[in-house]
This record gives C-alpha cells, sequence and structure tokens, in this order.
C-alpha cells in the first residue's frame, strides 16, 4: 500500500513524527501537500462534512481509511510496519507512551505561545521567557525523567526492550527537537539523561533514519514549527 500523508508543507511539526516512522519501515507514500495541489486537496479533506473528516493535520490516507491524531496514526502504523508489540497489552503501552510524548509536545509549543497560538511570539515575550523557565525546571525533568527511568529499568536498546517501536523514534525527534530549540539548556540538562541521549544517537544510526535525515525529504527546524529557538528563551 501507498500511503498518503497529509501536512504543512514547510514545517516538521507533529507531522514529522509521521514521517520517521513510515521512513523507518521503508514504506512507500506521498507527503502530499509538498508537491501538485496537495496544500488544496489536504484544505478540501478537512472541509467535508460527510463520512469521517479529520479535524487537522497530520492525517494519514491508508486505502479507504482516513486516520487523524498523530498517536493514532502511529498506532495504525506500528502493528502493520514492525514498530509496535505484537501482543494487545504491549501494543496499548506503546500507545500510551506515545500520548505522554504528545502532552509533552504540546507543553514545548506553549513555551513561545503560552497566550495561544493566534497571537505572535512577539506579543507575547514576558510569558514566554517565564513559561519557559518554567517547563526547563519543572517539566523537562519530569517527562525526559520519566522516559530515562524506563530506558534505565529496561537495560536494554530501546524503550520496551531490543527491538525499536515508534516510540523510540518519537523520542529521537523530541532530543533533536529540544537540541534545535535550546542549546544552551538541553547541553546543561544532557548529562541527566544519558540513556536518552544514547537512544537518540542509536536512532539516528538506524540505515533508514539515517538516509532520511540526509535527504531533503527532511524539513529543516525553523521557527515556524514546534521547535522554535529564540535566543531570549535559551538563556
Amino acid at each position: 500500500m501507498k500511503y498518503v500523508l497529509y501536512y504543512w508543507s514547510m514545517i516538521q511539526g507533529r507531522g514529522e513524527f509521521v514521517r520517521l516512522a513510515l521512513e523507518d519501515a521503508g514504506a512507500a507514500y506521498d507527503d502530499a501537500a509538498r508537491s501538485g495541489d496537495g496544500m488544496s486537496a489536504m484544505m478540501r479533506m478537512m472541509d467535508g462534512t460527510k463520512g469521517t473528516p479529520p479535524f487537522a493535520p497530520p492525517f494519514l490516507q491508508a486505502g479507504k481509511l482516513v486516520i487523524a491524531q498523530t498517536a493514532n496514526i502511529l498506532l495504525y502504523l506500528g502493528s502493520r510496519h514492525g514498530l509496535a508489540p505484537k501482543a494487545e497489552a504491549g501494543k496499548l503501552w506503546v500507545h500510551q507512551l506515545q500520548l505522554t510524548i504528545t502532552d509533552l509536545v504540546l507543553e514545548i509549543h506553549d513555551t513561545h505561545h503560552p497566550l495561544g497560538p493566534s497571537l505572535y511570539y512577539e506579543d507575547q515575550r514576558g510569558p514566554a521567557k517565564k513559561r519557559t523557565d518554567e517547563f526547563w525546571n519543572e517539566r523537562v525533568p519530569k517527562y525526559l525523567g520519566y522516559f530515562e527511568g524506563l530506558m534505565e529499568e529496561g537495560g536494554k536498546a530501546y524503550v520496551t526492550g531490543r527491538k525499536a517501536t515508534y516510540v523510540d523514534l518519537s523520542l529521537f525527534q523530541i532530543v533533536a527537537g529540544l537540541r534545535y530549540a535550546f542549546p544552551k539548556r538541553m547541553k546543561a540538562f544532557e548529562s541527566e539523561i544519558p540513556r536518552l541521549v544514547e537512544l537518540h544517537d542509536r536512532v539516528a544510526a538506524r540505515p533508514n533514519i539515517k538516509a532520511y535525515l540526509e535527504s531533503d525529504r527532511r524539513i529543516a527546524f525553523n521557527e515556524q514549527g514546534i521547535f522554535r529557538h529564540y535566543r531570549e528563551l535559551d538563556a
């Protein structure tokens, strides 16, 4: 099956978590909005009033299925491409971890837009600095400490064992994104999460991921996505 991924054409955003899974699996897919009238097609699908229209991207077309929400898409792809355990308990556990990552992604976004996405960053610099300080003092240790603890307890190459799941790919993206957005803060914090740093490097070295990262399919981090670098927030 050739998948069609619908997401904004200029950013990694939440769609990147899906791209990483598709790329690692070696799955054939079109990144629709990045070519032709894909952006218009994406908007038309969201404007649909019949069936089960997605609320917002990312969403994935798989044959007759249209699946929205990042964690939901990964739940679907994981079981079909060897990126999730086969047993139901394992599938639910990995899905649960991905939902926790989804919560973290929202908190990362809110460091630069604490008053809401309708305002420009420049209109909320003060609150953004306060939110960012709280994020690094309280939330980063809580979230990344949790996943670091899972890696330590398991003692394996990946979060759930010796085989990678989509959660490992997503944690790679979290580490890479935080390094881009907060290079100084992240450099100072990485000694607290050595196993997650090793996981990042291990995922980056996976053949399909390595090829993807070196290709033009990988959109560069920029100040329109979730991970944004503002010097004043990285003090």
